[in-house]
């Protein structure tokens, strides 16, 4: 009897198992020491490794650590250090915009609704999920091109669009389990379903989900 695939509830239930019992503590990968240097991370990550961006920020700081200070720095000197992250011209111009609209609207304090942190720039629905998980706690599901790559590779949405697939991941799972999930998918397709060897067949979740898959996933890329 050939094996069967298993059904969408069993696949979202041994997903969760997996990546718990795979990285139960997984920490956040962009190094920080508060609010804003996750922010500012973050928004550096942008098509950019976060490799990269680790090697990079402790030169960020120097020119200065706190809105306060990088409001005054000139645009042009940020540039230069995060030249190597990519997109160096709207990063640099959005991180001093942004430092100054956090002293100015917000007492130069890092907002807590997603709501305030989209009006930053430089600051999307992503950027703002990750902050309002990983620095204040709240549930928030960031739905990134590789977690939205996994989840149509499980069979956990039809993947239109990374919006669709976040709300089809917060149905599957309990909202105490989302900030935790985040990463647990990160690093779970870093370091078993890469984009270029799983393709949907080989690692350990996709074969257990789907055994009766005999040709690599196609994905709808947001």
């Amino acid at each position: 009897m050939s094996a069967k695939n298993l059904l969408k509830a069993e696949r979202a239930d041994y997903v969760f198992r997996r990546l718990q019992e795979l990285y139960p503590d997984p920490p956040v990968p962009l190094d920080h020491f508060d609010g804003y240097s996750l922010l500012i991370a973050v928004l550096l990550s942008a098509q950019c490794t976060d490799e990269r961006v680790n090697k990079i920020t402790p030169a960020l700081w120097r020119l200065a650590d706190n809105p306060f200070d990088m409001a005054k720095v000139p645009v042009e000197d940020i540039k230069a250090v995060i030249r190597p992250c990519g997109l160096s011209p709207q990063k640099s111009k959005a991180i001093s915009v942004l430092s100054q609209m956090l002293v100015d609207n917000h007492q130069g304090e890092v907002p807590n609704t997603l709501e305030e942190l989209e009006k930053l720039p430089g600051v999307g629905h992503k950027t703002a999920s990750v902050v309002m998980s990983q620095v204040f706690d709240i549930p928030a599901f960031a739905v990134d091109t590789h977690i939205h790559r996994l989840a149509q590779r499980w069979g956990l949405t039809s993947g239109k669009n990374v919006v669709q697939t976040e709300r089809d991941l917060k149905k599957l799972f309990p909202a105490d389990s989302w900030n935790k999930m985040h990463l647990q998918i990160i690093y779970y397709g870093r370091e078993h379903c890469q984009a270029r060897a799983c393709h949907g067949l080989v690692c350990d979740i996709c074969s257990t989900c789907y055994p009766a898959r005999k040709h690599p996933k196609k994905l709808i890329k947001p």
